[in-house]
């Protein structure tokens, strides 16, 4: 079947694609979290979306065999932080390994530091940290969905202008 192209009002075949991830490009995020115990992990997480403008809420999906899944659902909070390019190698890193197995912050000398609002740590070499308070989850099939009230951005100050508005074209984002 054909459908009419609205730019060169020529006609474009189109196919069945599949379903799964259809949603994209969007930028790559990594949650990080802390659990009771203290211990601080962060992991890639491909579903990250905004959910309500008010008041501001994310929605991040974790499938719950993750190593951080427990660590966000007992301690309430958790942080996405935007990821740019210059990050991608420890993207893939923390993306691709399991706490279970090492300690894959030291082994990717990943910096932390304290949440203002959040008792889970930000990481300042991406451009923007978003710390989260959970409010609502809900199970979609493979993934829970964890609702965040935005309590804190961060953002590098080069990116925002007087009013604290990111501008985030500036941002070189790892798609």
């Amino acid at each position: 079947m054909g459908f009419l192209d609205g730019k060169n009002q020529t006609y474009t075949q189109k196919k069945q694609a599949l379903m799964k991830s259809c949603l994209q490009p969007s930028p790559k995020v990594l949650v990080s979290c802390r659990g009771l115990d203290g211990e601080n992990n962060a992991l890639a997480v491909a579903y990250c979306c905004n959910c309500s403008f008010d008041p501001p809420m994310v929605m991040v999906g974790i499938v719950p065999s993750r190593y951080s899944y427990k660590m966000i659902k007992e301690s309430g909070c958790f942080v996405v932080n935007l990821v740019n390019k210059n990050y991608q190698e420890t993207f893939e890193y923390l993306g691709s390994h399991s706490k279970r197995d090492e300690d894959k912050l030291t082994a990717m000398h990943v910096r932390l530091q304290d949440g203002i609002k959040v008792n889970a740590p930000i990481l300042p070499d991406c451009p923007v940290n978003i710390e989260c308070s959970i409010v609502d989850s809900i199970v979609t099939g493979s993934h829970e969905m964890f609702v965040g009230k935005i309590e804190y951005v961060h953002a590098h100050q080069e990116l925002c202008d007087s009013e604290g508005k990111i501008d985030f074209s500036q941002i070189n984002f790892l798609l």
